[in-house]
């Protein structure tokens, strides 16, 4: 068992013992600039703006919101009851119904 173990190792340093002293250093890094996504982008000024801001962008992008279907006001007030019952965000009934009537006013459904 110690055979099988010792001769793979003599071999692997003997190869490898060589190049041990070749090594360079890195010297060819370059810095670059990236430009990333703001991932906490406002949704639009007006009624309610202050709530879908402050409630529902702890989990959802404005984007990922702005992309939904257009929802009629009930449709409105089942998803954001369903982000406070199911998922348990902790929206007050004053933010909620602010909420609701502002994406009834930029993502409604007549």
């Amino acid at each position: 068992m110690l055979r099988g173990v010792l001769f793979p190792l003599a071999l692997s340093v003997t190869l490898l013992l060589p190049l041990a002293g070749s090594a360079k250093p890195i010297t060819d890094l370059k810095s670059f600039k990236l430009d990333m996504p703001i991932p906490d982008q406002m949704f639009p000024e007006g009624p309610g703006a202050d709530a879908i801001n402050a409630n529902c962008l702890v989990c959802h992008s404005e984007d990922h919101v702005m992309n939904q279907p257009s929802l009629t006001k009930e449709g409105w007030t089942e998803v954001v009851e369903k982000m406070i019952k199911a998922y348990k965000a902790p929206i007050s009934e004053a933010d909620a119904s602010a909420i609701v009537d502002y994406l009834v006013r930029i993502k409604g459904r007549k």
